[in-house]
């Protein structure tokens, strides 16, 4: 029987577990460049990353934060959410993302969003059509 866990990804060994799964994801970022960043945008924006262990074993990530904008008023931004590529269409992004709305929902935010890369069409599918989301906007950047 399989024993599901979505607990906190804090320490430096949790953290260091996750980098293969976040990394699929984050292809551009090394691992000493993803501690830095998860410590920085914990310290200054609460981001917060979670793992979904199956049977003990860690098969998916999501990092999330919490915001105020006049947009979204008191929402979450969820930064990242990868599963293992040996272990997708199991449903455990569902599950790390309805219980990240379930966090929010019981820590008086109002919504939840997140912005995903245009060639990722399967994931806009499981957004929109399992998850119930909505396309609102498009996401502009610049480097410099």
């Amino acid at each position: 029987m399989n024993e599901i866990a979505i607990v906190p990804l804090a320490s430096e060994e949790e953290l260091i577990e996750a980098f293969p799964i976040i990394n699929q994801l984050r292809t551009h970022l090394d691992q000493e460049e993803y501690l830095e960043l998860v410590y920085e945008s914990g310290a200054k924006e609460r981001y917060q990353m979670l793992g979904l262990r199956d049977n003990g074993e860690l098969k998916a990530v999501i990092g999330f934060k919490p915001m105020i904008t006049l947009y979204y008023g008191r929402s979450l931004w969820v930064c990242d959410l990868v599963t293992d590529k040996s272990a997708r269409s199991k449903g455990y992004g569902d599950k790390l993302l309805t219980h990240v709305e379930q966090w929010g929902k019981k820590h008086n935010y109002e919504s939840i969003a997140l912005s995903s890369g245009l060639q990722r069409t399967s994931a806009h599918h499981f957004y929109e059509e399992k998850m119930d989301y909505s396309k609102v906007s498009l996401v502009f950047k610049k480097e410099f």
